[in-house]
């Protein structure tokens, strides 16, 4: 029998019944924390980016490419935040003098910095 491309190419097919089924193995991934960032990025791309998302799951890369988009919206997360904070006026002081008011602007600045990373480098 002629032998198939996938042969030619170092694939091996595995009996199973009246069945060959292709041998076929995912490359080792390093180990690396993917973090709220990155299963918010997971999901999208499983849900919306299905062929990114194979791509990057056959090769081998996806962990490492998720950790990185984790670091990145996490590093643009703080970035924003101090920004914010900065031009809001959201100091230490203003939080032993009235911690209502802080903790709103605070949760204010937060919500908006999730929203931004969110539109920046999660679901895009």
């Amino acid at each position: 029998m002629a032998k198939s491309i996938f042969e030619k190419l170092g694939g091996e097919y595995e009996q199973q019944g009246d069945y060959l089924i292709p041998r076929l193995t995912v490359p080792a991934e390093e180990d690396r924390s993917i973090g709220i960032w990155g299963r918010r990025h997971l999901d999208y791309l499983k849900q919306y980016r299905k062929v990114t998302y194979t791509n990057l799951l056959t090769s081998g890369k996806l962990n490492a490419y998720l950790a990185d988009i984790n670091e990145q919206a996490q590093e643009r997360s703080h970035r924003l935040i101090e920004d914010m904070k900065q031009a809001q006026g959201i100091t230490e002081q203003l939080k032993a003098e009235n911690a209502l008011e802080w903790t709103g602007k605070m949760n204010n600045t937060l919500a908006c910095a999730r929203e931004i990373v969110n539109k920046e480098l999660i679901y895009t």
